[in-house]
């Protein structure tokens, strides 16, 4: 599914940057437009798994709110011969059916009615059976770790093809914290209130397109998804990607290369230029609105793979994503005699944690206390969560 920021880049164009000394500021009309326009983004699956379709409406790329999903529209898939089928709002804006096992000698398209009466219907599409997805392999280069893909369809049928992912990956804090406060002292951490192993989770945000359309047969052979700096988090415990495969109809398949070059390949001279993205929905009773969207009927396909840490190169080395230093808090600091640990970090919440306790028995640094550390230094659940996937293994 394509983003909001790319959204706002079909519609809007580029805009030029800020001007400065005297120059009265020059706010182009496309920041403040009021337009609004349908996105429709989603693919009917034909096969065993959920269709899920989400609605929103484009903003402004002056407007502080980026997302704006679209709520309480009815939504169903209908075939060539008047089979119906609804999808139910699951949550503000994304609309989904479980497994429909579609007939694939049929064609299907979306028929939308939204909360204020408008109608929208795409064109009716033929159901593309996906191949499976043959391996996700890797390159480990010196500076980074690049996954690819390999399919093939034996009855060189397909010849276009989309990718997906979702990455999760299990990393930890920079120190391991083995106290912490309950609001009163300063207690030794419980394991159900460790928080040094998480997991994180992110989807694709790039358009993932392959063809074998030019091929003597129907081959996709190292086709890149994503590379990963050898420095980044998600190399440093275990590693894992899902990747969604989803055949395409050329009509599909070129409206997704012109929205790529539209989001992912302008900037300079040398790249394409913008142009009218054209989908294939359309408002019933307004043909000329803009809709932003094309729907696809296919199977998904889907593979899995987990890298472990201990798989990489041994120099590879994770790089904080925080400049995270420790230092010494005091019950009672040498010389001024301040309680840093009953001021700093017993009352809750604090912005810093005890990770292990120190004693300095002589000298001027006398004194007994806690080595601390910045709540994102110690804490992992700032930026994910202590819940380990159903799949993890």
């Amino acid at each position: 599914m394509f983003k909001m920021k790319y959204l706002q880049i079909i519609v809007f164009g580029l805009l030029l940057g800020s001007f400065f000394s005297c120059k009265k500021p020059y706010t182009p009309a496309a920041v403040t437009s009021t337009n609004s326009y349908l996105v429709v983004e989603g693919v009917i699956n034909i096969g065993a798994d959920s269709t899920i379709i989400k609605l929103s409406r484009t903003v402004n790329v002056s407007a502080v709110v980026t997302k704006n999903p679209l709520a309480g529209a009815a939504i169903t898939v209908e075939s060539d011969k008047n089979d119906i089928y609804t999808l139910n709002e699951i949550r503000r804006g994304y609309y989904t059916v479980v497994g429909l096992n579609l007939n694939i000698t049929k064609k299907y398209h979306l028929r939308i009615k939204t909360a204020d009466n408008q109608e929208y219907i795409s064109d009716f599409v033929s159901a593309q059976i996906t191949p499976p997805i043959d391996s996700i392999g890797s390159i480990a280069t010196g500076n980074g770790l690049q996954l690819y893909t390999n399919t093939h369809d034996p009855n060189n049928n397909t010849h276009y093809y989309r990718w997906e992912y979702t990455e999760t990956w299990q990393f930890h804090s920079k120190y391991l914290s083995l106290y912490m406060s309950d609001g009163k002292e300063i207690i030794p951490r419980p394991a159900d209130k460790q928080v040094y192993d998480c997991f994180n989770t992110d989807t694709s945000s790039t358009i993932l397109l392959g063809s074998s359309a030019k091929l003597t047969q129907d081959v996709i052979n190292q086709a890149p998804i994503i590379f990963i700096p050898s420095t980044a988090e998600k190399l440093e415990t275990k590693y894992s990607i899902m990747l969604r495969q989803y055949a395409l109809s050329s009509d599909a398949y070129n409206f997704w290369v012109n929205l790529k070059k539209n989001t992912e390949q302008l900037g300079s001279i040398f790249d394409a230029q913008p142009s009218n993205i054209n989908g294939n929905i359309h408002n019933v009773a307004n043909a000329s609105e803009i809709v932003i969207g094309y729907i696809s009927a296919s199977q998904v396909q889907t593979k899995r793979v987990f890298i472990a840490n201990s798989q990489l190169p041994s120099n590879w080395k994770t790089v904080y994503p925080y400049d995270c230093e420790q230092d010494t808090t005091y019950y009672a600091s040498p010389g001024s005699g301040y309680p840093a640990v009953a001021n700093n970090l017993i009352p809750l919440p604090t912005l810093n944690i005890p990770i292990v306790p120190f004693v300095v028995e002589k000298g001027p640094s006398a004194g007994s206390g806690f080595i601390a550390s910045s709540n994102e230094c110690v804490d992992c659940t700032i930026r994910g969560t202590k819940t380990q996937p159903a799949y993890w293994k």
